[in-house]
């Protein structure tokens, strides 16, 4: 092994406070708000999705339950 290895090791672990340091002080991607807006969006849909489709659901499960025997 050469001599310079375990140089080269040092400075790596040096540049892993740098790294994290960096990744928590970057302001990209989406905020919680964008995440708050995306969930209510997705929460409007489904409920708007099942409200629709509640008469052919219903409609399924009375005939399922007609062709059940008593």
């Amino acid at each position: 092994m050469s001599a310079t290895r375990p140089n080269q090791y040092k400075r790596e672990v040096n540049r892993m406070p740098k790294f994290t340091t960096a990744l928590s002080t970057r302001e990209e991607g989406q905020t919680m708000a964008e995440y708050g807006v995306v969930l209510a969006v997705l929460t409007i849909a489904t409920v708007a999705v099942f409200t629709a489709l509640s008469g052919g659901i219903t409609g399924a499960i009375n005939r399922v339950i007609g062709i059940l025997p008593s």
